[in-house]
C-alpha cells in the first residue's frame, strides 16, 4: 500500500475515533513548496463534525496520525491546512527497495481488462496532416499509458477508404492524371492522390461558378455541376462492383497505404488491427432490423428508419435513408458490435476531435437503448483542434500542414539547433542524423502531448525545439547528461550499472535528494492519473518537473568531489534511477531518448 493510501485510511480512522463520524474517502494534496510537508489535508469539510476551529481540528487529526502511523514524522498547521511530514526513512527505504527495478511492469496480470483504442482514422484521398499528427500521437500515447497501467490494449485504426470524397481523387486522376504514378512523379502515393483531390475541387468550383453566372442558385449549381454528376455515377458503380472502377480504386488506395505506412513509421505509431470502411459500411443493417422489431427504432412514411432521442435532450437520428442506404451512424453501430464480438473489450476509446462530440453521444445512447450492456464501456476521447497562427486548415484547398513536411521540418530545425549548440561533436554522420530525428520528432510529440487533450492548441514549431524550458530537448538533454555521468562513473570504478549492487544509504541526505526520491515515488501516481483521465499531459508534466529538479540538483551538487565514496555512489544511483524514470516516462509519450549528445 502506498503512503498516500495509508494516510487516507488512517485519516478516516481518525475522524471515526475523534468525532464518531464515518466518511468513505478523504482527499490529500501535495504540500505547497512554501510550507514544510509532503501531503496536505484540507480540514474545512470536517468542521461540521468536529464542531471546532479549523486549527484545532487540524491539530487533533495531526496528533492522531503522528501517534498511529509510524511513517509520519511531524505535522504543521496553517489555518485549515494540515501539512503532514513523512519520515526520511520511508523515502530512503522506498528508494533502496526500488533501485534497478523497472518503472513499468513488463508483464500483465492474467485478468487484465481489455481496452481497445481507436485512433488515426484517415481518408484515402489525401495524406496525413497536422490534425492527424495530434490524433495519432494522442491515441498511441494513451494506449501505451493504459498498457503500462495494467491493461491488455488493442490499438486499432478505421480507414475511410470509400465514399464520394474518395471518388473525387479517382475521377480527377482519370481526367487529368495522364497515367501519373508515384514512381513516375517521384511523389509519395498519398501525396499524389491528395494532389488530385485538390485538382477536383479546383475544376468543380469553376463549374459551380459558371452555373451560378447563368442564374442558378448555389444549391442548384452544386448539384447540377457535371463533375458532381460524374462523381455520383462513379460511386454508384463502385457500390455495384463495377470492375473498372474497383480496379482503379484498389490501385490508388494501394498508393495511399504505402504512403501512410511510411508516415506512421516516421511518426513512431503502430496498430494491432485495421478496419476498412469498405468492409464495414454495410454493417449495422441487422442491428436496424433488431431495433425495429424491439420498437426502439421507428420507420417513417417515406420508409426511412430513425430513433427518437428528443426525450434525452438530443434529436431524431436517421439510421437508414428512404432508399435503404446506410449512414455513418449505421456503420459505426455495426463496427462497434463487430469489435466487441471479436475482442470482448471492457472499454473502447474513440480518439476523435471534439467536432464529433454529438455524434458519439448519439452512438453510445443508441447502443445502450438497443440493450448492449458493454456500451457502458464506450468512451469518446474528445480533443481540441490544432490551429495555426494563420488560421484553420482546409484540405480541399490544399492549405493543410502536411504531416510529412512537418516532421521533416522538425528534423531540419533540430539539426540546425543541435549543430549551433555544438552537441554533435564526436558523433558519426549516421549517429548525428539519428540524433536529429530523435530530437526533432521528440520535440513535436512532446509539444502536442503536454497540452491537456480537451484544450484547443496553437501549434508553433519554433517553440518546441528549445534546450531550455518545458520541451522534449530539455528533458532529453538531462537524460543524456545522466548517461554521461554514469559512463564517467564506470571509468572511475563506480559500477552503478551492476544489477546486483546494493544501495548505500547515507545518514543524512540533502532536501533536494529527498524531493527527487519523492518525485520518483510519484511515478505510479502520475501513471494511474494519466490512465484514469486518458491524458498524456500528466506524464509530460511529471517528467518535465523531474528533469527540471534534477537539472538544478546536478548544477548545485558536484558529485565526484565528495570525499565519501558511499555518498558518491548513492548520488550516482539516484541519478541512474532518475534517468530510468525519464526514459520510461518518455516511452509512454512515444518519445525516444538519445544516449549521447
Amino acid at each position: 500500500m502506498n503512503i498516500e493510501k495509508k494516510l487516507q485510511e488512517k485519516t478516516i480512522q481518525a475522524l471515526q475515533s475523534l468525532y464518531a463520524t464515518t466518511v468513505e474517502k478523504v482527499a490529500l494534496e501535495k504540500t505547497n513548496h512554501d510550507f514544510k510537508g509532503d501531503y496536505t489535508l484540507v480540514v474545512f469539510n470536517f468542521l461540521k463534525i468536529s464542531k471546532k476551529k479549523p486549527e484545532d481540528t487540524a491539530i487533533e487529526i495531526g496528533n492522531y496520525l503522528k501517534t498511529n502511523l509510524p511513517e509520519v514524522a511531524d505535522f504543521n498547521v496553517v489555518k485549515g491546512f494540515l501539512n503532514i511530514v513523512v519520515k526520511d526513512s520511508f523515502w530512503l527505504n522506498y528508494f533502496q527497495s526500488s533501485f534497478n527495478k523497472p518503472f513499468i511492469n513488463p508483464t500483465l496480470p492474467e485478468n487484465a481488462p481489455t481496452v481497445m483504442v481507436e485512433y488515426s482514422s484517415p481518408n484515402t484521398n489525401k495524406p496525413l496532416h497536422l490534425g492527424h499528427v495530434r490524433n495519432n500521437l494522442l491515441g498511441f500515447s494513451v494506449a501505451e499509458i493504459l498498457k503500462a497501467a495494467g491493461n491488455h490494449v488493442v490499438k486499432t485504426n478505421l480507414v475511410n477508404d470509400r465514399g464520394i470524397h474518395i471518388c473525387k481523387s479517382m475521377l480527377a486522376w482519370q481526367k487529368w492524371g495522364g497515367g501519373e504514378t508515384p514512381e513516375s512523379s517521384g511523389l509519395k502515393g498519398d501525396h499524389l492522390v491528395g494532389k488530385y483531390y485538390v485538382e477536383f475541387d479546383k475544376h468543380y468550383k469553376s463549374q459551380v461558378a459558371d452555373f451560378k453566372s447563368k442564374g442558378l442558385s448555389d444549391e442548384e449549381a452544386e448539384k447540377q455541376a457535371p463533375l458532381m454528376l460524374e462523381i455520383q455515377d462513379m460511386l454508384r458503380k463502385w457500390e455495384a462492383g463495377d470492375k473498372v472502377v474497383r480496379t482503379l480504386w484498389e490501385k490508388m488506395n494501394a498508393w495511399v497505404y504505402k504512403g501512410f505506412e511510411a508516415s506512421y513509421k516516421m511518426l513512431g505509431v503502430s496498430f494491432d488491427s485495421t478496419y476498412y470502411e469498405s468492409n464495414t459500411y454495410l454493417l449495422g443493417k441487422n442491428i436496424i432490423d433488431e431495433g425495429l422489431a424491439s420498437g426502439v427504432l421507428k420507420r417513417r412514411a417515406d420508409n426511412s428508419v430513425y430513433i427518437d432521442l428528443t426525450a434525452d435532450g438530443l434529436d431524431e437520428k436517421t439510421l437508414l435513408r428512404a432508399d435503404g442506404t446506410s449512414v455513418y451512424m449505421t456503420q459505426d453501430l455495426g463496427t462497434a458490435v463487430q469489435r466487441f464480438e471479436q475482442h470482448k473489450f471492457n472499454k473502447l476509446i474513440y480518439t476523435v476531435g471534439n467536432e464529433q462530440d454529438y455524434h458519439f453521444k448519439v452512438l453510445f445512447l443508441i447502443l445502450k437503448k438497443m440493450g448492449y450492456k458493454w456500451a457502458d464501456g464506450l468512451f469518446h476521447l474528445s480533443y481540441g483542434m490544432v490551429e495555426l497562427p494563420e488560421g484553420k486548415m482546409k484540405s480541399r484547398e490544399g492549405t493543410v500542414v502536411d504531416a510529412d513536411d512537418l516532421m521533416q521540418e522538425m528534423v531540419n530545425t533540430a539539426a540546425a539547433t543541435t549543430k549551433e549548440l555544438g552537441k554533435t561533436e564526436g558523433l558519426s554522420d549516421a549517429d548525428a542524423d539519428k540524433l536529429y530525428h530523435t530530437i526533432g520528432l521528440g520535440a513535436l510529440k512532446y509539444f502536442m502531448l503536454k497540452i491537456d487533450p480537451k484544450k484547443k492548441m496553437l501549434f508553433n514549431p519554433s517553440e518546441s525545439i528549445d534546450f531550455n524550458g518545458n520541451t522534449a530537448p530539455f528533458i532529453q538533454f538531462n537524460y543524456v547528461r545522466i548517461q554521461a555521468l554514469l559512463r564517467k562513473a564506470n571509468e572511475n570504478n563506480f559500477n552503478v550499472l551492476n544489477e546486483s549492487i546494493t544501495v548505500n544509504i547515507p545518514e543524512v541526505i540533502l532536501p533536494k535528494e529527498k524531493e527527487l526520491i519523492i518525485r520518483l515515488y510519484n511515478f505510479n501516481t502520475a501513471l494511474k492519473q494519466a490512465a484514469d483521465e486518458y491524458s498524456p499531459a500528466i506524464i509530460a508534466n511529471y517528467v518535465y518537473d523531474l528533469a527540471k529538479e534534477y537539472s538544478q540538483y546536478y548544477h548545485d551538487t558536484p558529485i565526484f568531489k565528495e570525499e565519501s565514496k558511499d555518498l558518491i555512489l548513492f548520488r550516482l544511483q539516484l541519478s541512474k534511477t532518475i534517468g530510468d524514470a525519464i526514459k520510461s516516462s518518455m516511452k509512454l509519450l512515444g518519445i525516444e531518448v538519445p544516449e549521447r549528445m
